[in-house]
């Protein structure tokens, strides 16, 4: 098909990363603190790498490089704070986990639906999100139509 490109998930991982700042886990780890930021304030290292179930120095070193790019405030050993860029970004982060969240959730996702979240939030594109929570949002206006869907779901898994 002339003026398509396909590309293996590989391959369009890597045209991504070219085009991003932050790696999933980076993105995690910021999405976490911007979390605890909104209901604590401040997080220290322990409580991070416990919330995200990594070891302390992971956590520290990630720390360390979100704090290289400017999106955190970070002394070694001590607290973790976000910067105005990181608090835009984390509650982006945490804008499309809930979207992604909600959207499988609305498909009726229930045994993975953490794990798939995590899974598809850092590959979506800002228009498939836009997208979703556009979804989200006639479910929310429309909830006959969630209960059809999953109504009909259940139906065709049967058979």
């Amino acid at each position: 098909m002339p003026g398509n490109e396909f590309y293996t998930v590989r391959g369009y991982e890597l045209i991504r990363q070219d085009k991003k700042l932050l790696t999933p886990s980076m993105e995690d780890y910021l999405e976490m603190i911007y979390r605890y930021s909104m209901e604590i304030g401040d997080i220290r290292i322990n409580i991070l790498a416990d919330l995200l179930n990594v070891q302390a120095p992971s956590a520290s070193r990630t720390v360390k490089r979100l704090h290289e790019l400017g999106l955190v405030k970070y002394e070694g050993y001590g607290v973790v704070g976000l910067t105005d860029s990181g608090l835009e970004i984390g509650k982006f982060l945490l804008r499309r986990h809930k979207a992604v969240y909600e959207f499988l959730s609305n498909l009726g996702v229930v045994k993975n639906l953490l794990m798939d979240t995590e899974m598809v939030e850092h590959n979506v594109s800002l228009e498939t999100l836009e997208k979703i929570e556009c979804f989200n949002e006639f479910y929310r206006v429309y909830p006959k139509i969630k209960e059809q869907f999953i109504e009909f779901c259940s139906k065709s898994l049967e058979e």
